[in-house]
């Protein structure tokens, strides 16, 4: 049996197990059927489990790693958990149902367990320079694309209410290169990048740290620490469900609003007094 992928070395996973599936015999396309639905399950388990999740004996786990062109399962183990770390939601998803009856209380687990590794990781120190920062700031400016879209905007609508000259950025039809022209020392960049990033992220990372603009990365626990940022604060995410679990990216958001805000001391007391007042005259709440 000749090993497929010969010349294509950096074919992902699921690819080489796409490709694999019309040359398969009865017990390998089982177990290739079964990985392209739970794919995380190789990532996580041994060739046993697997082998058992999957209805094959262990022997074709061994016969099927080969014919994609791994050597071995630890090194097809290995290529899967590295495409995992690329934010496929492919790769959360178990054979292995979690009882209805658990369900909650596993999630509660796993929120708990990501906040704590989250705040474990963070000096607070870096909180309260970055809360300086922004108070200090010509221009707060926000950044994300996709999910990350979302934690920009929630950050914004919080600041807005402390400091004014917050912007989330890019709006519909815009470009990037529109608003980092416009960047200097005395701004501040907040560029969350969860998994899946957007394809720009390094060239934007890269071009902020070329400018100078103080930059805080927000980013799963996948992402290697960036010492191009002033700040980067990696979010555990993992979750044993087919979704990511973004709680502590919201603590996150959290202590970052609250810690710019009690900094802000009176001004920013007086400032969402004026909104209330105003919102109140405008009839809009």
């Amino acid at each position: 049996m000749e090993p497929q992928f010969q010349n294509d070395p950096e074919a992902s996973f699921l690819a080489r197990v796409r490709a694999s599936l019309p040359d398969l015999r009865r017990a390998e396309l089982r177990l290739g059927s079964f990985l392209l639905d739970f794919p995380g399950d190789l990532a996580s388990y041994d060739a046993q489990e697997l082998a058992r999740l999957s209805g094959v004996s262990k022997a074709t786990v061994s016969r099927f790693v080969r014919r994609i062109g791994f050597e071995n399962y630890e090194l097809a183990r290995r290529a899967a958990r590295d495409e995992r770390q690329t934010g496929s939601r492919h790769f959360i998803a178990h054979a292995e149902a979690v009882p209805e009856e658990r369900q909650m209380a596993l999630s509660l687990q796993e929120e708990m367990a990501n906040v704590a590794w989250t705040l474990e990781r963070i000096d607070p120190a870096d909180l309260d320079r970055l809360a300086d920062a922004i108070l200090s700031a010509r221009r707060v400016w926000l950044v994300g694309y996709r999910i990350s879209r979302v934690f920009a905007d929630y950050l914004y609508w919080q600041l807005l209410k402390v400091v004014p000259a917050a912007t989330v950025i890019p709006q519909a039809g815009e470009s990037l290169g529109e608003y980092v022209a416009e960047m200097g020392l005395q701004d501040v960049v907040i560029l969350v990048a969860l998994r899946r990033r957007a394809a720009n992220t390094e060239r934007l990372v890269a071009e902020l740290a070329r400018i100078g603009v103080p930059t805080a990365l927000v980013t799963d626990e996948g992402s290697q620490p960036d010492a191009r940022a002033a700040w980067h604060f990696r979010c555990r995410i993992e979750t044993s469900s087919p979704q990511f679990n973004h709680a502590a990216v919201v603590n996150l958001c959290h202590q970052i609003v609250t810690r710019t805000t009690l900094k802000a001391g009176s001004g920013a007391r007086t400032r969402l007094r004026r909104i209330d007042e105003a919102n109140e005259r405008l009839g809009e709440v």
